[in-house]
């Protein structure tokens, strides 16, 4: 099925991690439409089985495809281990995750062959990182590491608090003992918390936070499949539409806080009936 270069991007995660890789589009592809879907009533996906993560996409993406999107971008690292694959099959347009942008990074800026993961306990468990790391390098050691209350904290807004301060040192010190000079943020809500997991590593260990290689890699997708828009948004146009499952008006505070963009409205949806 054809899709005009002026048809939105369909972009989807547990919850409000995924706006770190929507804000990443909107500043390098300032063009492009966007239809944003935060599963906030079933957050976090971390926790839960494969199956049922992967249930719970396959329902967003029907969702999104009833807008017509050109492509898909699935903003969370638990459903692009679990559920990529299949939804790649299932569908007739391009689905790009954020895991194998993430690992190409770290890759390339890792200095002594130590790489560690922070991620749901999922993405650990699926070991996805270390498959794409084993394969662009097999010289590269991989530490992972679950951190699952980061999700939650973010999601409660407690991104500087002393609590979260306080469970990031517990998470972090094994790695920092393993000397690793490079760390995945590997779960999209995780850049929110940047700030103290960089002050925790210390100044030699890079960051490397996924969302940008994503979106540069979704704008070579697009415009390989010469499905770039070129134009700009007309004024009024609604450009950005955000769907939730629940709390819609505190997903609107969190995303004016992430994006600055003025999210105009948020609206919730029933997904269970898609």
């Amino acid at each position: 099925m054809k899709r005009e270069n002026g048809a939105p991007i369909g972009v989807f995660d547990s919850g409000v991690g995924g706006l770190t890789v929507a804000r990443e589009i909107m500043r390098q592809i300032p063009n492009e439409k966007i239809i944003y879907f935060g599963d906030t009533a079933r957050v976090p996906y971390g926790s839960k089985s494969k199956e049922t993560v992967t249930r719970f996409s396959r329902q967003i993406v029907r969702f999104l495809q009833s807008f017509q999107v050109k492509t898909i971008v699935v903003a969370c690292n638990t459903a692009s281990a679990y559920a990529l694959d299949e939804l790649e099959k299932e569908t007739d347009i391009p689905i790009i995750g954020v895991v194998k942008p993430g690992a190409k990074t770290a890759v390339q800026v890792t200095r002594n062959g130590k790489i560690g993961v922070i991620a749901t306990e999922a993405t650990i468990g699926s070991r996805i990182y270390s498959k794409y790391i084993q394969e662009l390098n097999e010289n590269v050691t991989i530490y992972g590491k679950a951190c699952p209350l980061f999700v939650p904290l973010v999601e409660e807004g407690l991104w500087q608090d002393p609590v979260t301060d306080e469970i990031a040192k517990r998470y972090l010190t094994e790695l920092i003992d393993i000397d690793i000079d490079t760390l995945i943020l590997g779960c999209t809500h995780y850049p929110l918390i940047r700030s103290t997991l960089g002050r925790i590593m210390g100044e030699k260990v890079t960051l490397v936070n996924p969302a940008y290689e994503t979106a540069r890699e979704l704008r070579e997708l697009l415009d390989k499949k010469g499905i770039l828009n070129e134009e700009p948004p007309e004024l009024g146009d609604n450009q950005y539409q955000f769907y939730v499952s629940d709390g819609a008006e505190k997903f609107k505070q969190f995303a004016n806080s992430i994006i600055k963009y003025g999210i105009l409205s948020t609206k919730t949806v029933n997904i269970e009936q898609y």
